[in-house]
């Protein structure tokens, strides 16, 4: 069986979850083609990313030129398939903020990528992100291309479902997969009764033999983990402030704060203002095994989001045995249980997050131990890369047969 994986920017230092997806699933004996509109701009510290930056397409190399021919191939070869195409084109575009050129891009790209899965004898091409990549995907089925779905991970996708025609593209789909039995519910709300059967949820993996051996608590001072993009959902700004609040009772207290993006300036001007250097360093981004020895010096992780879908670093903490604080969002509760796996604080409070904080430090080492092997179990029961991959198999064959 032969996939296509449709993908907007790929591979990044944030979606290490795409990656372990496409291993696993060759890892089934699936042959997978990776089709992306563009690389990453960001530098890929991960060996891991930069392999498979190696073995992805770039659909938007082929140039303006070359995506016209594609279209114009497209338009002698099937005009019939060419007309519907470029009608959903419009009627996506009428829907977006994005407007008709960049839609008739999309349906460019759709026609390169068609004629690379008809080439390579794709059977069924699956997007991650209900965003361009699906409408891309979705184009290139219309163009006559193989069917396709695609994996909604939140929150963008739920925060505009009529800019990006979401149910439409359920409509279209194979089957839609979330990430969570709350991303379910919210793409429940999008589409006809008569697609529900269709929504799958299959969830983001973790490789257990990364996290085969983890650490003991640390001694000493208490330490923290956040890892993200620096960006305005993950809420980073609140746990900055809740840090000032903390050292007045926790002096010694230091968080690394692992990622970037556009809100470190900001995040860095608070820092300073705050006089909160010597407790906070901001770590750029890290490759997998420099994330996991930061966990490994935390004594928990952090993660004070606004909006997610299912956060991979929540996932990656709890696999290291180590209890999570987190707000109550999404389906984040649905990995974190309080009093057995961590703390759930409300998004957005920073004083309730620095309480959290200290119920923590307050905490015996023995009863955190507990809570960490408590939701290393849940994780690697819920969450394993393998039993994911083959539900994402079973869904591909399925829709293959119909």
């Amino acid at each position: 069986m032969k996939i296509a994986y449709v993908l907007n920017t790929y591979p990044q230092p944030s979606h290490s979850f795409i990656r372990r997806e496409l291993q696993a699933l060759e890892h089934q004996g699936l042959e997978v083609l990776r089709l992306a509109m563009r690389p990453s701009e960001a530098s890929l510290a991960d060996p891991g990313d930069q392999a498979e930056a190696a073995r992805t397409e770039y659909v938007l190399k082929a140039g303006a030129a070359g995506l016209l021919a594609a279209l114009t191939r497209d338009a002698l070869a099937g005009p019939l398939h060419f007309t519907k195409a470029l009608r959903l084109a419009f009627k996506l575009a009428r829907a977006s903020d994005k407007g008709v050129l960049r839609h008739l891009v999309y349906l460019g790209e759709a026609a390169h990528v068609k004629q690379r899965c008809q080439a390579e004898g794709v059977q069924h091409m699956h997007a991650h992100f209900g965003t361009n990549s699906a409408a891309v995907a979705m184009l290139a089925h219309v163009l006559g291309g193989p069917g396709y779905s695609f994996t909604v991970h939140g929150p963008e996708e739920f925060d505009a479902p009529h800019a990006l025609s979401l149910g439409e593209k359920i409509s279209r789909a194979a089957f839609t997969v979330a990430v969570s039995s709350f991303g379910k519910s919210q793409l429940s709300r999008w589409a006809p009764f008569g697609k529900w059967n269709s929504l799958k949820v299959v969830h983001c993996g973790i490789e257990a033999k990364h996290f085969a051996d983890p650490a003991p608590l640390p001694q000493g001072p208490l330490r923290l983990a956040a890892i993200g993009r620096f960006v305005e959902q993950k809420g980073q700004m609140v746990l900055v402030r809740a840090m000032a609040q903390l050292v007045e009772h926790i002096p010694d207290v230091h968080l690394a704060l692992i990622g970037d993006g556009e809100m470190r300036p900001e995040l860095e001007a608070a820092i300073a203002d705050l006089g909160l250097q010597r407790n906070i360093t901001l770590t750029g981004w890290l490759a997998e095994d420099g994330v996991r020895a930061e966990l490994a010096r935390a004594h928990a992780l952090v993660m004070p989001s606004f909006a997610e879908g299912l956060p991979m670093v929540v996932m990656e903490a709890m696999a290291a045995a180590r209890p999570v604080i987190a707000t109550y969002i999404a389906g984040t509760p649905e990995l974190v249980v309080p009093g057995q796996t961590g703390w759930l604080v409300p998004a957005g409070d920073a004083t309730e997050l620095a309480q959290a904080v200290l119920d923590l430090a307050e905490t015996p080492e023995e009863q955190l131990a507990a809570m960490g092997q408590a939701g290393r179990i849940r994780v690697l029961e819920r969450h394993d890369s393998g039993i994911e991959a083959a539900k994402l198999t079973a869904h591909f064959r399925e829709a293959i047969k119909q």
